[in-house]
């Protein structure tokens, strides 16, 4: 009987560093018009429950838990159970990640270190 070993090749993601990973994750999750509304709402209303959150955007209740789940897998919402309800609100961890990148690249643009035509 002949093994046939298969070999698994790196992920694409093993070759880039943790903190780069992590921003493309937060990115990502930023990456809908649907997500930035509800961020945008949890900041208006600083805690909220997922009912309110389907009540302000155009989207089926079963759409909006899946773009607070994805937020939230990412880092950049938290939940929390009151009664049967899910309340949530802005997680500032991976907010400060994402401050931090943004603040490297203001800190370029106001230098001026720009040389590429």
């Amino acid at each position: 009987m002949q093994y046939r070993y298969i070999t698994m090749g790196a992920s694409k993601t093993d070759f880039f560093t943790e903190q780069q990973n992590e921003l493309a994750i937060l990115a990502k999750a930023l990456g809908h018009p649907a997500r930035i509304a509800i961020i945008e709402y949890l900041l208006k209303v600083n805690t909220c429950i997922c009912g309110d959150i389907v009540n302000e955007l155009p989207l089926a209740q079963p759409t909006v838990s899946q773009h607070l789940k994805e937020l939230k897998n990412a880092g950049l919402i938290k939940g929390n159970f009151e009664g049967a309800s899910i309340c949530y609100c802005i997680n500032e961890v991976g907010f400060e990640k994402i401050k931090g990148f943004f603040q490297d690249i203001s800190k370029f643009l106001e230098n001026k270190n720009n040389l590429c035509c």
